[in-house]
């Protein structure tokens, strides 16, 4: 409450000064456009690609079009959109034989971009992706590989990817076989990653088991990392919102998303985050990751707001918000700055990633990397901050 109260009062001394008191959602929004003036930059791209973090950027400036009314947001997405995708639909440097489901993450923006311009080559692009997805390479039991280049591997981060994707593609096609396909997606993955001590979910799973990283009995990774758990979190709270409500499954998300929540309830630390590695905080070289807590802002935030969640969380997402600002917040030459991003992270390829330790805690580290500052504009406007 005390922390509450002064926001309210440094809000009206911004608007003492002549500045209109904005929510934090939309001065971040604002701090990312002037960062990034083009959203191919956005975590800091270096070209025009259809990049899935741009995509999470650009989703999240969508929401706050949606909430704001502002059309320079709406516009900004379209704009890269527009720049990527020619009039048969097809995307630049987009490339169907990779089988990569990270192209499709970007594909989320094209369904609110073709409801409100209409352009056909929107529509085209859709079906260039949800072709992908119906030859992609899958599990013994229907689960997407993340990458051709990754056989037999389920990864957290692709469930995010995808599922959300499909919802959404069975509402604009009236094919309900796709809102079953992304559950398939979210419980499929739960059953081979899930710890049944701990409640959390490893990075990945190889069927195979012939990965390095793999488990021999398992498949399992080694490591619980924060920012796959964030990914398959929002994944299932964004599939909620978007399947039936009285689709015959939809209880069984429910209760995933309510004994997740509930088990991620126990590691968050005194200071209201989450670290690199879930479980080990504290241990060295381990650290409070940004992209973790913002996707558990937005989904504890938007799981509450939906009615999957207990509103029990709302003291969590205070603590966390808190902590944010605390320890991760920066505002600099009237720019708000989220830092301690994990760069990137992931499993096998070339330098081998074995899933270790020492791994994901020697990952790079920046600042306002938009797998991170995404999920926070989403989370601030879910959460009303």
């Amino acid at each position: 409450m005390i922390f509450r109260k002064i926001n309210f009062i440094l809000y009206l001394l911004i608007y003492a000064l002549g500045a209109r008191a904005q929510p934090l959602y939309q001065q971040f929004a604002d701090s990312e456009m002037q960062r990034f003036p083009e959203a191919w930059q956005l975590d800091h791209g270096k070209r025009l690609y259809f990049g899935y973090a741009q995509g999470l950027g650009c989703l999240a400036m969508l929401r706050v079009a949606e909430e704001t009314g502002d059309r320079k947001y709406f516009d900004y997405v379209e704009r890269w959109a527009d720049t990527l995708i020619n009039e048969k639909g097809e995307i630049h440097l987009y490339e169907l034989s990779t089988y990569n489901v990270d192209y499709v993450n970007s594909g989320k923006i094209l369904f609110e971009l073709y409801e409100k311009t209409k352009k056909e080559k929107y529509r085209l692009a859709i079906e260039i992706l949800i072709h992908q997805l119906k030859y992609q390479p899958t599990t013994l039991e229907g689960a997407y590989w993340h990458k051709l280049i990754y056989p037999h591997q389920v990864w957290l981060d692709g469930v995010y990817m995808t599922a959300p994707f499909l919802v959404k593609y069975a509402k604009l096609s009236k094919q309900d076989r796709y809102y079953d396909k992304a559950i398939d997606e979210i419980l499929i993955t739960a059953k081979h990653t899930r710890d049944e001590k701990t409640g959390l979910y490893y990075h990945a799973w190889d069927e195979s088991k012939k990965q390095t990283w793999a488990n021999p009995q398992t498949g399992q990774s080694p490591n619980f990392w924060g920012r796959s758990i964030g990914w398959y979190f929002m994944a299932i709270i964004d599939v909620l919102e978007g399947i039936p409500v009285d689709h015959s499954r939809r209880g069984e998300l429910i209760a995933l998303v309510q004994s997740l929540a509930e088990n991620l309830a126990k590691y968050q630390d005194n200071e209201g985050l989450w670290w690199q590695v879930i479980d080990q905080a504290g241990r060295e070289k381990n650290y409070q990751e940004a992209s973790v807590n913002s996707m558990f802002l937005y989904a504890y935030s938007k799981g509450m707001n939906r009615k999957y969640l207990s509103k029990k969380y709302r003291g969590l997402v205070d603590k966390l918000y808190q902590g944010i600002q605390k320890k991760l917040l920066k505002h600099e030459n009237g720019l708000w700055i989220l830092t301690q991003c994990n760069a990137v992270a992931g499993l096998g390829g070339n330098p081998y990633r074995d899933g270790s330790y020492d791994y994901y805690v020697g990952e790079r580290i920046r600042a306002n990397d938009s797998k991170a500052t995404g999920p926070f504009i989403m989370g601030c406007l879910e959460a009303g901050f």
